[in-house]
């Protein structure tokens, strides 16, 4: 199965090559027609890489108790820290540029910086955690 993803991925590249070159040599050609056919040709390649990703993804998910439970508390922590950026965010009117943002906008932009510094702020102490035991284990 491995081997024939990647031939398939290896014609897929080879294509998406040869249609980008001609994309580049008729650009500014007047007669632009043949571009909306390669849009709905990338869309459905875009489509089939999305379907087997999921279909690995969950493959492998199902395949073993340990990564389905992982998973879920993966997925509970992300929902609880979005949870607590939505509830730590403010959510006032917003006037930029001459238009003015109601507060349910201002609040979701809010929650989702809030759930970026989180997630930022725990990547950085994931990684001096792990550099602080790899120094005491040596």
């Amino acid at each position: 199965m491995h081997k024939l993803v990647k031939i398939a991925a290896i014609i897929i590249s080879v294509l998406s090559v040869i249609f980008l070159g001609l994309l580049m040599a008729n650009s500014d050609a007047e007669d632009n027609s043949w571009i909306s056919p390669l849009i709905y040709i990338s869309y459905f390649i875009l489509a089939a890489c999305v379907a087997l990703v999921l279909v690995f993804v969950l493959k492998n998910l199902f395949s073993n108790k340990d990564n389905l439970k992982r998973t879920l508390i993966v997925i509970g922590l992300f929902v609880g820290v979005v949870l607590i950026s939505y509830i730590l965010a403010d959510g006032s009117d917003v006037k930029a540029n001459g238009i003015v943002y109601s507060g349910a906008t201002s609040k979701w932009v809010s929650a989702g910086l809030n759930a970026f510094y989180i997630l930022a702020l725990a990547a950085i102490g994931a990684m001096v955690w792990t550099g602080f035991n790899k120094l005491i284990k040596k």
